[in-house]
């Protein structure tokens, strides 16, 4: 009989996640990790590929500000788990095998993604200083090698942080394929509550936390790693550190 009550706090939870019967087979913990992770890191590379190139595009020539504000914002407001079944309703009589349920719950969390990558791309990009592209035009460099040498750098910690709420989103989003019977962690929610198994759907909520948790803290610690010091300011707090009580005498001539 499945549980409906809690009266340990997060025992029951704890209980299940430590049952070995839930950590094998086709229906396994790891198995819907893993199906969870390939949807959101297959939406995320699509979505980074329509959003880098056209937030850069837009940023270094000035058109198709509008979209910015347009097309985010009415991207955001898409109710996801409505599109996902008017997308089933319209793709999968064309697509019989799995395929006509996996592609619209790739183009919900793609859609979904797109917004922050698109915006932050955009904004690194015009943040960068002007004139520091003005001294570059002046010794002879040209758009592409501004771009790649000047800007892009510049504007990395501002992408990247766009990655990284995109992944955000995308990670607590995906347990909507759960809703039109694909894999992934909403199958612990969707099965849970389908069996009124309180215990099932907590730890389906637990991990989907503790993987979005864990792909933060990951990105994080890639932007500090790729991002120049010079731009996140690390150098200068590490020479304040190392020598904190020194001071700068300025020779006196006579």
């Amino acid at each position: 009989m499945a549980d409906t009550v809690d009266p340990q706090g997060g025992g029951i939870m704890i209980n299940y996640l430590f049952n070995p019967a839930h950590w094998s087979g086709a229906d396994g913990i790891p198995t819907l990790i893993g199906e969870h992770l390939l949807y959101s890191l297959i939406a995320l590379a699509v979505a980074a590929i329509i959003a880098v190139p056209l937030g850069i595009y837009i940023g270094v020539t000035g058109k198709g500000v509008f979209m910015i504000a347009g097309l985010a914002n009415a991207l955001r407001a898409l109710p996801s788990v409505g599109l996902l079944i008017l997308l089933v309703l319209l793709i999968s009589p064309a697509f019989p095998s799995k395929m006509g349920y996996i592609l619209p719950s790739l183009i919900v969390l793609v859609l979904l993604a797109v917004p922050p990558i698109l915006t932050n791309t955009y904004a690194g990009v015009r943040a960068v200083d002007a004139a520091a592209v003005d001294a570059a035009k002046g010794m002879g460099f040209r758009t592409m090698k501004i771009l790649t040498d000047i800007q892009l750098p510049c504007s990395l910690p501002l992408m990247l942080s766009g990655v990284r709420s995109a992944l955000l989103q995308i990670i607590s989003t995906a347990t909507i394929a759960a809703y039109i019977s694909l894999g992934g962690l909403g199958r612990l929610l969707i099965d849970g509550k389908a069996q009124n198994d309180y215990s099932q759907m907590v730890a389906g909520a637990v991990l989907v936390a503790l993987l979005a948790l864990f792909f933060d803290q990951l990105l994080a610690f890639i932007t500090r790693r790729v991002v120049s010091p010079g731009l996140t300011r690390r150098t200068v707090k590490a020479a304040a550190v190392a020598a904190p009580d020194e001071t700068v005498k300025t020779p006196v001539t006579v």
